[in-house]
């Protein structure tokens, strides 16, 4: 079953148990799919939209969601908080496991070491191979800061 399909089940399922805060960020999601399918349709690359596309998607809004998170402690309005936490946790839901900091760090250690780099100026391989191996698994605003600190004890 496709990842849209499965949003679409979920969000079936929350209007038949009337969950308000769930139907809203599934309908959310839904119109963003439904967008992203119109741009894929149109312009000179036209294609069908695939799961790699929604998950980028979904990334994008999870980023969004993390930054007001951020900003709403920031600034103690947890009635705002509150709405947005719900909707990256949904949101979350939909896309594969992230690693924690221990795993990366590990991941980044011996793609360093397997590439046999060691400087800074080489932190674009790095990235690249960490993007082609491990795009889902990682969350590469932590990476990078990471594997610049590995570089810079070299």
């Amino acid at each position: 079953m496709s990842l849209k399909d499965t949003i679409e089940n979920e969000y079936k399922t929350a209007l038949k148990s009337k969950d308000k805060n769930k139907i809203s960020t599934y309908r959310l999601i839904l119109s963003s799919i439904k967008d992203l399918d119109i741009v894929n349709r149109s312009g000179p690359n036209k294609k069908d939209t695939d799961d790699e596309d929604i998950k980028k998607l979904l990334k994008k809004m999870v980023k969004q969601r993390a930054e007001s998170i951020d900003i709403y402690k920031k600034n103690n309005r947890n009635d705002l908080l509150e709405v947005e936490q719900n909707e990256y946790d949904i949101l979350t839901a939909f896309l594969p496991k992230q690693l924690g900091e221990e795993e990366t760090k590990k991941i980044c250690a011996d793609l360093i070491a397997k590439l046999g780099v060691n400087s800074i100026k080489d932190m674009g391989k790095v990235m690249g191979e960490l993007k082609k191996t491990h795009s889902d698994e990682i969350d590469f605003a932590k990476a990078g800061p990471m594997i610049k600190d590995l570089l810079n004890k070299q």
